[in-house]
């Protein structure tokens, strides 16, 4: 089988209908995967929708479709329109996303992020078989749904993971898991932990899809890869989930001093705080070879699909858009 080597679309500077001939040229190079994501831009699906008349084998996912966003039919009728647009090249990445971005700007409580993806994945996988579901997820209680078209071929189902409860889920119950924010030896430690719980579940662990989100900076200047990982970073790593998470990597004592700030309201205190370690950790920059090696460093982890996320240097959209379509012929599948 030809390794996966995946792309994270749209890519930034670039509206939907703007990805074509990027994607296009993608197929070419032998990029094997285009995952999307939604935060407050484009939603997952709908550039899957039109990626897909665009493309003949790219294989792509969600990363994440919202759970709490969407009611659960809503969520199986989405997939399985993408799915017709796509049929076989088509997975679900599902996540319960963030506080900021479910109850701040959506309005809607989350609550029990365990409980609600369980009850989803069940949901979906009987929906998804044609069945009559009825059933409660969180707060909706479903009666009676069938499917008009049930999906053929049923996508596979991706659950987003951080630590070890959402990690075991996926690695019980789900086709694939997908994780971001980390570092190569981080991966390995969450790889092994979803597989651990496959095996435990009587499956085979490395039938279990493991998709990473790698976050590569086109420069090979560490200062402005530096300067870049810090307003990410900052941003991120403060959140109650990814603080928590990178806590129980072992990061609490270098990112103390960075929440602290941030939860103060000192957002330059915070982004200078934050070490320049974590960032060289978390990020890939330097040379086409460097960043090759370090994406290799996360398949030998155990990642099986990684998912480029381009960042450019700029502001300005038209040179986003550049530097993205440059990285992406640059960093083609080696």
């Amino acid at each position: 089988m030809t390794p996966r080597w995946g792309i994270t679309f749209p890519l930034e500077g670039l509206p939907v209908a703007a990805n074509r001939e990027a994607l296009q040229e993608a197929e070419r190079l032998g990029y094997t995967d285009a995952w999307t994501a939604e935060v407050n831009g484009n939603d997952a699906f709908t550039p899957i929708a039109s990626a897909a008349v665009w493309t003949q084998k790219l294989r792509f996912g969600t990363a994440i479709a919202n759970i709490y966003t969407r009611t659960p039919t809503l969520l199986a009728m989405n997939a399985t329109a993408v799915s017709e647009a796509a049929p076989g090249r088509f997975c679900l990445g599902l996540g319960t996303s963030s506080p900021a971005i479910v109850e701040r700007w959506n309005g809607v409580p989350l609550r029990q992020p365990l409980r609600r993806m369980r009850e989803t994945l069940e949901f979906l996988r009987r929906a998804f078989n044609g069945e009559k579901v009825s059933m409660t997820v969180d707060s909706y209680e479903v009666k009676g749904l069938r499917l008009a078209r049930a999906p053929s071929p049923s996508p596979p189902i991706y659950i987003a993971a951080l630590r070890e409860q959402m990690l075991k889920l996926a690695g019980a119950a789900a086709d694939g898991v997908i994780i971001n924010f980390l570092s190569p030896a981080d991966a390995a430690h969450v790889v092994k932990v979803a597989r651990d719980a496959a095996s435990e579940a009587g499956r085979d662990p490395q039938a279990l899809d493991v998709a990473a989100r790698i976050f590569v900076v086109p420069t090979e200047d560490p200062q402005v890869a530096h300067m870049l990982g810090r307003l990410l970073l900052s941003a991120y790593l403060t959140t109650p989930y990814y603080y928590a998470f990178h806590a129980w990597l072992g990061r609490s004592a270098a990112l103390e001093p960075v929440r602290e700030a941030w939860q103060a309201g000192d957002r330059p205190g915070a982004m200078a705080a934050l070490p320049e370690a974590v960032i060289d950790d978390i990020l890939c920059f330097g040379s086409r070879q460097q960043i090759v090696d370090k994406i290799e460093a996360y398949r030998a982890a155990g990642v099986d699909t990684p998912v480029i996320a381009i960042i450019p240097t700029s502001q300005d959209p038209a040179e986003q858009a550049r530097q993205g379509l440059a990285a992406l012929k640059n960093l083609a599948p080696p």
